[in-house]
């Protein structure tokens, strides 16, 4: 398999925030997003073998869990039925929240997924809550939690769709501000005004910034 990189670093995104994580970035992805400011694609990335992987993960045991992230992971789903089952250590899965029947393929093996909601306003992309909504359908046998990215676009319909997938599952919603390099994109008055909007629908919404970027780390 392909992988862009491996790391072990601080997470800094979601309920976990803090954690130290082994993070295995995949490459590909079955999306394009506007705000993606991530390098996933095949070049300089480098050849692991499934005993590869699970050598380094236990050369790490540390850490807290191994984050599978892209890209999206979840395209190179036969790869990971063959790692997986010797993962040592718990499996915490970045997914853009689109592809539910290979989420299917390999959710006994996971601990945790983050997964995206995608709002239109933010990514450019088409709406995608059809695929969100399967995908939660699957994901919520496990410790499941959505992440939606926004920027001052957001709008109160975008709002109020992703409140009410959320709720219908009852799983945690974590607001991400979009970040231009360190710096949030939108003033801390929107944040919190957006974030009482989300409240008034679904108590269960927290607002965590890319904590990662402020304390620089990778």
């Amino acid at each position: 398999m392909k992988i862009k990189e491996i790391f072990a670093s601080i997470q800094g995104e979601g309920p976990y925030v803090g954690y130290k994580q082994m993070f295995i970035r995949f490459c590909g992805c079955n999306l394009s997003c506007d705000y993606c400011d991530t390098e996933f694609d095949a070049a300089d990335s480098k050849d692991y073998s499934v005993s590869d992987l699970i050598r380094i993960v236990d050369e790490n045991k540390d850490c807290h869990s191994v984050s599978l992230t892209g890209g999206e992971p979840l395209l190179h789903t036969e790869f990971l039925k063959e790692f997986l089952p010797h993962c040592s250590l718990p499996v915490y899965l970045e997914t853009n929240g689109t592809l539910a029947q290979r989420l299917e393929e390999i959710i006994d093996y996971v601990t945790y997924i983050s997964a995206d909601i995608k709002l239109p306003s933010c990514t450019g992309l088409e709406p995608k809550w059809e695929e969100h909504d399967r995908f939660f359908e699957v994901g919520q046998r496990k410790e499941l939690f959505a992440k939606a990215v926004f920027d001052s676009g957001i709008t109160d319909e975008e709002i109020k769709s992703a409140a009410e997938l959320c709720k219908k599952y009852n799983i945690e919603l974590v607001l991400q501000p979009m970040m231009q390099g360190k710096v949030p994109s939108v003033s801390s008055e929107f944040m919190t005004e957006t974030l009482d909007k989300f409240l008034k629908i679904y108590p269960k919404t927290r607002l965590i910034p890319q904590v990662h970027k402020f304390i620089d780390v990778v």
